[in-house]
């Protein structure tokens, strides 16, 4: 729900009340109305009902009911139509959005669940919707909850993603990724044991803050953990020693994805006449005009910028760098089979 309605209903809340307390001095003072009656009086004079006064009013409690009519009538008008829109507009406007989004949720296949929406989690999620990735954000804080309803392309479940219900409703056990960047390393080893066990093949990337935390997470299941604090420091130390280096990586990280791309390409439907070549016999550069930059083997190896002699087999992967015209062309080299 909007802070900006929670604010006028709290607003509209104390000008009534104002009024009430104004009605209830004026009438014990001017008519000697014991505090019941004085309370009475103000609130049928407020709600203009009609009702007879509850004793006969003097010139000047005439006077002091007419000036509280007139001065009320807007605040208590004013209370109910904020009232009413934090009902209507709040709740119900609430309540149908997010059964729009389960329905949503509940089509999904191969999304990315982010837990946690907080400086880490907005980092991740930004670049996850660059790169067209389909996202649903777990948050169980209110205030984060209303700065994930700002984006309308975020799906959301509100609830603590340490339980096995969240993690259901957000369709784990379809999901290609899982990030978790909730700031204490006990709840993210929680998530990654229970997401690990609704679904054997997620990916799970886990935020720690702990050094000691890092094999107790990947002993859970965790794919990869990322420590902020000590990539800062290196990211730091590397500016001293490294500067250039780093402003280019970050210049091509920043990069649009239609200027260039780093992308991974898997090699598991590699095209038959291809599987067994070496990089020399498929002439990549001229064929496509990416380059090949990096390749993983099987055995979970690296090869940084392989020679041309490298065979490539179906259980490669490459990291190819490119425009994205160029990149799509590789790829309908590689597994097509197409060459010009």
């Amino acid at each position: 729900m909007k802070r900006e309605s929670i604010r006028s209903a709290y607003i509209a809340m104390g000008l009534l009340f104002g009024n009430i307390i104004i009605g209830i001095t004026g009438f014990m003072i001017i008519e000697d109305f014991n505090f019941t009656d004085a309370f009475f009086m103000t609130v049928i004079t407020i709600a203009t009902v009609g009702f007879r006064e509850v004793h006969p009013l003097s010139q000047m409690g005439m006077y002091f009911t007419a000036f509280l009519i007139v001065f009320s009538f807007g605040i208590f008008a004013y209370a109910v139509s904020t009232f009413t829109r934090y009902v209507v507009d709040g709740a119900f406007r609430h309540l149908y959005k997010t059964s729009r989004v389960k329905r949503k949720i509940q089509r999904l296949k191969d999304h990315v669940v982010v837990c946690g929406y907080g400086r880490n989690g907005r980092q991740a999620v930004q670049e996850l919707l660059e790169h067209k990735f389909q996202i649903v954000v777990v948050e169980s804080d209110e205030l984060s909850i209303e700065r994930v309803l700002e984006n309308p392309d975020l799906l959301y479940v509100h609830g603590d993603a340490t339980k096995d219900e969240t993690l259901d409703m957000c369709r784990i056990d379809k999901a290609k990724a899982l990030i978790t960047t909730l700031p204490v390393d006990a709840d993210n080893l929680f998530v990654v044991l229970t997401a690990r066990e609704m679904n054997p093949h997620v990916t799970l990337i886990s935020r720690a803050s702990d050094e000691h935390s890092d094999k107790k997470l990947k002993r859970a299941g965790a794919t990869n953990v990322i420590m902020p604090d000590r990539i800062g420091g290196q990211r730091m130390a590397k500016l001293v020693a490294q500067p250039d280096v780093v402003e280019f990586l970050e210049f091509l990280m920043l990069q649009s994805a239609e200027n260039v791309a780093l992308e991974e390409i898997t090699c598991d439907k590699l095209h038959a006449c291809f599987d067994g070549k070496t990089i020399r016999e498929l002439d990549i550069r001229n064929e496509s005009g990416a380059n090949i930059i990096g390749l993983k083997r099987q055995d979970r190896s690296y090869i940084i910028n392989p020679l041309p002699e490298v065979i490539l087999t179906s259980n490669d992967k490459l990291f190819a760098l490119g425009t994205s015209r160029q990149i799509g062309r590789l790829k309908v080299l590689l597994l097509d089979g197409d060459i010009g």
